[in-house]
């Protein structure tokens, strides 16, 4: 029952690692502006490295400032946020302690199997895997939402949320926590916009509206230098797959991410999960709408 799409409201805690590039932004907006059906508990940094950071523990501390900005940008202050994991888990059977990790865990305790706790991640899972491992008894009492992987049919599965942390990806697939995969290349990579887009249905409409619309803007434009460009703002279909409606999936048994980065066959785990398709104009549509209302 919990890797099947929730009918009715349900609770959401949100890890994600907001400075990694310009999607996380649109992520973090879309689940607040959509408390008729998600009703946010927490947002949790994530660490990333990349030409963006010097190492995990200066991309997660930029990830939490840059969920600070969105807050401040949309008057949510309220919201509360924690700090990730300064490093990658040294093998997948040890947490990295955090507030983050421990936060996961204290509220995930709250839930349980009929209710669950929806823990969405859009990048590198070590918060979530340090909680589970932290408090194995919450697997039952949660339903992780990741972004991250390729599709079954990639070559590879090495895909940055997967191999920045590769031992936490095995973590989470391997506890039996209900798990909804949302894969990268192949699947997710569908949902792009451009800047005509994004200047006809954000710019002007407001501040957090502008911000994002330049931000995208601008990062493409660094790396496509005057060329025609196309951005994937992939986070924001894992917030889409808990509204409904916009996806397809269907239940498959779980693969577990392997160090050479396939897929390994898991019967003997619950199964999981599994999107195979976005509606890019549906959910486009939605998010636009809800940016431009504010």
């Amino acid at each position: 029952m919990r890797i099947d799409w929730p009918q009715g409201p349900v609770d959401v805690i949100l890890d994600t690692d907001a400075y990694n590039e310009i999607d996380d932004q649109f992520a973090i907006a879309y689940l607040l502006l959509s408390g008729e059906k998600l009703r946010c508990r927490a947002l949790c940094a994530a660490p990333f490295h990349n030409n963006r950071s010097g190492g995990p523990a200066d991309g997660m501390e930029r990830s939490y400032h840059e969920i600070l900005k969105i807050l401040s940008l949309m008057g949510r202050e309220d919201v509360p946020v924690f700090r990730g994991s300064g490093r990658w888990l040294p093998d997948e059977r040890t947490p990295v302690d955090s507030p983050a990790a421990r936060e996961i865990a204290r509220l995930a305790g709250e839930y349980t199997p009929e209710n669950p706790l929806y823990v969405v991640g859009i990048g590198a899972a070590t918060n979530i895997a340090s909680a589970l491992l932290l408090a194995p008894e919450i697997a039952d009492r949660i339903a992780v939402v990741w972004l991250g992987g390729h599709a079954t049919h990639w070559e590879r599965q090495d895909e940055f949320n997967l191999k920045g942390d590769i031992a936490a990806a095995r973590a989470v697939f391997l506890s039996g926590a209900a798990l909804v995969q949302l894969p990268c290349m192949g699947v997710v990579s569908a949902f792009t916009t451009t800047k005509p887009e994004l200047e006809y249905w954000l710019m002007g409409k407001n501040a957090l509206c502008d911000y994002l619309a330049r931000n995208t803007v601008d990062e493409a434009e660094r790396y496509a230098k005057g060329r025609p460009w196309s951005r994937v703002i992939w986070d924001v279909t894992a917030i889409g797959w808990l509204l409904g409606g916009m996806m397809r999936d269907r239940v498959v048994p779980r693969h577990v991410p392997t160090y050479e980065y396939q897929y390994e066959a898991r019967p003997d785990l619950p199964p999981m999960r599994y999107v195979w398709h976005v509606d890019r104009d549906r959910l486009m549509e939605d998010l636009f709408r809800k940016l431009a209302r504010g």
